[in-house]
């Protein structure tokens, strides 16, 4: 799964760098899609169906195949093609896809926008995260596995094997995608061929598994199967959990090549392999532990172990890229405070390196691979935060469809409380495995929705306490009109976030230097709800008089806040920007916890901590730093 991925063809990315919605050769873009957006969801074959044969009790007949064939059939069919392909990838926000894109819009249907639509997304954002340090681990361990069926004896080797590739994975991060990703959509294309080949191979010694087309089977073994049948839905969910990442790159690919691969190529693949594997276990009873590798002839075995682990690696650079595009989002959106972004292609503002973010990434997954030592265990972990995202979208989406959309509400609840239904089903399945592994993502999740809480309530806390102290800029502005101060050439930008009040900046300028610039510039940023704004609506400019000028530049929640290129644009407006006469003056905010605050001091010290751990707005604004000058100040919260 993943949240907004930016790892994809450098074709498909770049095409939707200036429109936000994908244009350009469908061929290519559908290959793009194979590389990026079905990984994940591509990869379940690998253990699916296995796990779902252990959760019926590893010997099933050939009713009991027939049972969780259907389910793990009518699972693709309802969760992937009815609830993504028909109905989530039409609530696209010009454009772009993903939680936090589809918070905004549900947000926007309301005149003013209510805390719990907020709540939903900073759930299924943090819910997606605690996800992605799953996939990346379940995904190389079950590849790798794929040796103790060529050699047993290597089983001792496939826990630091799979580390070690991890961990080559993350290393490769700082160098960018732009390279390879290029042959991650022939890759997968050659996957999913390979998939349905081998499967419709077996469909032969058995064909009566293609009966599991009835859902009545699947209806039937839950029913007679009703002790175990939360554990083989549990199970059984495995096999559409990556089935978000289609309305994530929603806005890399756009919405005919997604669906288009997955209508054309994934889900015929997927379908013939499930129904291959089936086949296996009814023509080799007794004997099957691995049925994916052991169904592989013994000459195909080891290339099978080799192309499936290139394939996860595929599928955990897609996550491990979703994660670093959800967290600038969340940044830019002010859920989260500013970490380093790395760009690593001139070409494509999508590709981009985050340090903080791999690092934390690559310990989590590690440890998870050390810690359970088998993607059987792993299974246990993975599908709770997945669910809890599906069902996060499926309310969204009912917002958007009754207030956005203008359905009738009847309408809107006929095809939403059906696959309400089925996602409680699945996370109640999920739910069950808690104890087991599935606390994992529940706790990182929790972890991160609470950050990002602490640091919202944070963020107003620190805004009221510097909105009661601050002087109004316009009272400034017409007390410095009247009696001037000594003029000095040049331009000065102070950047504040509060468009009401003098910067900072500004003040302590004047009380040390008590000099001002010949031309002084308020210059706020705003992120908009939208994921791009066109260059003629991202500048704003209004003149108080000859020395002072109000900016605000907004960037779209998507797009990289690059201040000296926007205060370029301000030149068709007529102001004459130059960056060599201009020094921006920003305020360094120390902040320091108080007894009397009337908050508990453990999450003031939390906020403080995290706003340390900010990248400071010099590197994150790209202004370059010999033209800034930092002012310190001392905030009591």
């Amino acid at each position: 799964m993943t949240q907004t991925t930016s790892s994809g063809v450098t074709a498909g990315a770049a095409a939707t760098e200036q429109t936000g919605h994908a244009t350009g050769n469908l061929p290519i873009l559908i290959l793009g899609a194979l590389g990026v957006v079905y990984g994940d969801i591509g990869t379940s074959p690998l253990y699916a169906f296995r796990e779902a044969l252990h959760g019926a009790g590893g010997n099933p007949n050939e009713s009991e195949v027939l049972g969780l064939l259907s389910l793990i059939v009518w699972a693709l069919t309802i969760v992937v093609t009815v609830k993504y392909v028909i109905f989530v990838l039409r609530a696209d926000n010009k454009g772009e896809g993903g939680t936090l894109s589809l918070m905004t819009l549900a947000s926007n249907a309301f005149k003013k926008r209510p805390a719990w639509i907020l709540g939903l997304g900073i759930v299924g954002g943090a819910l997606f995260l605690g996800d992605a340090i799953i996939t990346p681990a379940i995904s190389v361990l079950s590849a790798v596995e794929g040796l103790e069926v060529v050699e047993p004896r290597l089983t001792p080797w496939v826990v630091p094997l799979t580390v070690v590739i991890l961990i080559g994975l993350f290393m490769v991060q700082r160098f960018g995608t732009a390279r390879v990703s290029t042959v991650f959509g022939p890759v997968m294309a050659a996957w999913f061929v390979i998939l349905g080949i081998t499967g419709l191979f077996h469909i032969a010694d058995a064909p009566q598994v293609l009966m599991a087309l009835n859902p009545v089977h699947g209806i039937e073994f839950l029913y007679t199967h009703a002790g175990i049948s939360i554990v083989v839905l549990g199970a059984v969910f495995l096999a559409v959990t990556g089935a978000e990442a289609l309305y994530v790159d929603l806005g890399h690919f756009g919405r005919k090549p997604i669906i288009t691969a997955w209508i054309m190529l994934v889900f015929p693949g997927l379908l013939l392999n499930y129904f291959g594997q089936g086949a296996f276990v009814l023509s080799h009873p007794h004997e099957v532990t691995n049925p994916f590798f052991q169904m592989q002839p013994d000459w195909a075995k080891l290339p099978m172990v080799g192309l499936a682990t290139v394939a996860t690696v595929i599928a955990s650079q897609a996550v491990i890229s979703g994660a670093y595009s959800l967290v600038r989002q969340a940044m830019h959106l002010n859920l989260l405070p500013r970490l380093e972004v790395r760009h690593t292609s001139e070409e494509v503002a999508g590709q981009i390196f985050m340090p903080q973010v791999n690092f934390l990434l690559l310990i989590c997954v590690v440890l998870l691979v050390v810690g359970f030592r088998s993607s059987s265990a792993l299974s246990a972990a993975y599908g709770i935060a997945v669910t809890g995202e599906m069902l996060v979208t499926a309310i969204l989406l009912f917002i958007v469809m009754w207030r956005l959309w203008m359905w009738n509400l009847l309408v809107a609840m006929v095809v939403i409380v059906p696959l309400m239904v089925i996602d409680i089903g699945f996370f109640v399945a999920n739910a069950a495995k808690f104890s087991q592994g599935g606390w994992v993502p529940a706790v990182v999740a929790a972890t991160i929705a609470s950050m990002m809480t602490i640091w919202i309530w944070g963020r107003r806390r620190l805004a009221e306490k510097t909105r009661r102290d601050e002087v109004p800029l316009e009272f400034l502005v017409e007390n410095l009109a009247k009696k001037k101060p000594t003029i000095v050439p040049g331009t000065a930008v102070f950047l504040t976030s509060d468009i009401e009040g003098a910067p900072t900046a500004l003040l302590h300028s004047l009380k040390h230097y008590k000099v001002l610039h010949e031309h002084n510039v308020i210059l706020t940023v705003v992120t908009s709800d939208r994921p791009r704004v066109a260059d003629e609506e991202k500048i704003r400019i209004d003149a108080y008089n000859d020395l002072f000028y109000r900016v605000v530049v907004t960037f779209g929640y998507i797009e990289t806040p690059n201040i000296p290129k926007a205060l370029a644009l301000a030149r068709k407006l007529g102001w004459k920007f130059d960056i060599m006469s201009t020094s921006f003056f920003l305020s360094r905010r120390s902040l320091k916890p108080s007894p009397k605050g009337g908050a508990p001091v453990f999450l003031d010290r939390i906020f403080i901590g995290l706003a340390r751990n900010a990248t400071d707005a010099t590197e994150y604004f790209h202004i370059p730093t010999g033209r800034v000058v930092e002012i310190g100040t001392q905030v009591v919260i």
